[in-house]
């Protein structure tokens, strides 16, 4: 029984020797070079990255250029000026010694006056913020937040992705190995049926025994089957999640080794992705409302600029130099209200931090039980292997004398294969109860 339990447990190379076979971290590197949620993640790194550039630019001047052509169909000044009324007394006197008459005459007749009916106008403007209430200074702090939060996001993608690949790893492990033990249960039940074929021929016992046995064979036929399925679409969910390109893959079985209990413990809570990213989320909602109190204090600005037009038919450029500055009155009747509403905003930040740091703790603290236990079940399998296969050998022996009959030796039989079957599954569970607790623990 030994050497079948070996067996069982030591994966068959020649098996899978046309096939690409990878290891736990071959398929971990995979996946996070090719898995959707780690390029998305990639991408929002990106993103933010441009995001806290755009932010920066704000520090600098900004420049704007406009130009403008008209043409309209009628002058856009029209007046009627009588020069007349701008002459007096003593400057008509003077002009009438210096000027025709008819000239003169001229004068007290109203004029019209036209101009501008098309032309180019354009300029350059740069404004240069002095004070602008906080709101650049925080919105860059507010970009950086963005750019470390998609960062921490990065690394919670990468954890999900770790977990669930090797939750599909140890899947597809625990399918593998349980091939493996229903062929040699075949195996096994083959040399029962030899047995029993050669006691009905001499008459030792009856058919019946033998019909058992070949209903057996059909019920692990079919477990076959279904085996042979759910691991042909557990490939095919592994290799479109880790970005593989075939599916005739097969998995390399690692050494399965406990951490010794004595060495589990709590880790930092501290270094966990989790926490940094609530600790940012406070920090975000600190700078909105510094945001918000920035929008209701004055913004001081200077600038510079260059234009040019030719609406007087002739052209004509000048520059400038100019300051500004911006008092919203009005605006702080709501303002206050929004300051008060991001108050509040950050007031539950601050209380959502701390209610999730506790359920951290009691995630971590769970995590430890878990793996504890799982553990303590890997035992408890490895010890039933034994007990089962000494029972299976008892119950054999027992059939062969004549004292038991084949349904009680069916019954052993198939606690045995139930028994390598718990041991596989009660391993595969211990690893990823490893792994949530070495994520959980900031390890």
């Amino acid at each position: 029984m030994k050497k079948v339990f070996i067996a069982i447990m030591t994966f068959v190379a020649s098996a899978a020797s046309a096939q690409q076979q990878y290891t736990l971290e071959q398929l971990i590197d995979s996946a996070h070079q090719n898995n959707i949620a780690m390029r998305n993640a990639r991408h929002n790194i990106d993103a933010a990255h441009h995001q806290r550039s755009a932010a920066f630019t704000n520090y600098f001047p900004s420049v704007s250029a406009n130009g403008a052509w008209f043409k309209s169909d009628k002058d856009l000044v029209q007046t009627t000026v009588n020069p007349s009324d701008y002459i007096s007394p003593e400057m008509g006197a003077a002009l009438a010694q210096s000027i025709p008459a008819e000239a003169l005459a001229g004068l007290a007749n109203p004029m019209d006056i036209s101009m501008i009916n098309g032309g180019v106008v354009a300029g350059v403007m740069a404004t240069q913020p002095i004070f602008a209430g906080g709101q650049i200074v925080n919105g860059n702090r507010l970009a950086k937040i963005g750019e470390e939060v998609s960062s921490l996001q990065l690394e919670l993608s990468e954890n999900e992705v770790e977990k669930t690949t090797e939750t599909y790893f140890w899947q597809l492990i625990s399918l593998q190995e349980k091939m493996k033990t229903a062929d040699a249960v075949n195996v096994m039940l083959a040399d029962i049926y030899k047995d029993v074929e050669v006691a009905v021929k001499a008459g030792l016992t009856m058919r019946n025994d033998l019909l058992q046995v070949q209903l057996r064979q059909n019920d692990v036929k079919s477990q076959q089957l279904k085996l042979q399925n759910a691991f042909s679409l557990m490939k095919m969910l592994t290799a479109h999640y880790c970005g593989l390109t075939d599916t005739s893959f097969s998995v390399i079985v690692p050494a399965m080794t406990n951490e010794p209990l004595q060495a589990l413990a709590s880790g930092d809570i501290n270094s966990l992705p989790e926490y940094q990213l609530l600790q940012k989320q406070t920090e975000a909602a600190n700078l909105q409302r510094k945001m918000e109190v920035g929008k209701n204090l004055p913004t001081v600005a200077v600038g510079a600029g260059y234009n040019y037009h030719t609406l007087m038919s002739e052209k004509q450029s000048f520059g400038m130099v100019f300051a500004t500055v911006s008092i919203p009155i009005t605006d702080w009747w709501s303002g206050s209200h929004n300051i008060k509403r991001k108050k509040i905003a950050q007031q539950q930040a601050e209380e959502q931090f701390a209610d999730n740091v506790d359920l951290l703790r009691i995630r971590q603290h769970k995590a430890l039980n878990d793996v504890i236990e799982a553990a303590q079940q890997v035992d408890i399998a490895h010890q039933s292997i034994a007990q089962a296969e000494e029972n299976l050998r008892i119950q054999r022996d027992c059939y062969r004398a004549g004292t038991l009959r084949m349904s009680n030796l069916l019954e052993a039989q198939l606690l045995y294969q139930q028994t390598l079957d718990k041991y596989v599954d009660a391993q595969a569970e211990y690893q990823n109860r490893l792994l949530e607790y070495k994520q959980a623990g900031g390890r």
